[in-house]
């Protein structure tokens, strides 16, 4: 069974940096993509960041980019969102995810994913 812990949320000022971890447990895929995703209240979840397992290849929303970093660790089934330069408009809850495996990766396509953590708060504040 595919099991997946976030940690790392918590509140910060504007400008300030926070690191999301993903633990990942039970995925003996050697490929995948591990996504990071997020939701506001009201509004619908929308993909971060992603990056394949095998090739550390990476995507970014428009909104993040610069400020984001997704990285992988296989040794440790771990992966991570690296926040910095933190914005208002990036309070929201932050989850991780895995695809399934064989499909695209992609953050445009929140139902390619099928792994998914329970969420970790960020709030930032002005």
């Amino acid at each position: 069974q595919v099991h997946l812990m976030e940690s790392g949320g918590g509140s910060e000022q504007t400008g300030g940096s926070l690191r999301l971890s993903c633990t990942v447990s039970g995925y003996t895929f050697s490929r995948g993509c591990l996504g990071w995703f997020r939701q506001a209240p009201g509004n619908e979840r929308e993909g971060v960041a992603a990056i394949t397992r095998a090739n550390g290849n990476t995507w970014y929303a428009d909104s993040v980019k610069g400020r984001f970093t997704i990285a992988r660790d296989n040794t440790n089934n771990t992966f991570y969102l690296q926040m910095n330069n933190l914005k208002p408009e990036d309070t929201a809850m932050y989850y991780c995810a895995i695809n399934e495996p064989g499909s695209p990766c992609s953050i445009r396509r929140v139902d390619h994913y099928v792994y998914w953590g329970q969420g970790t708060q960020v709030t930032v504040s002005s």
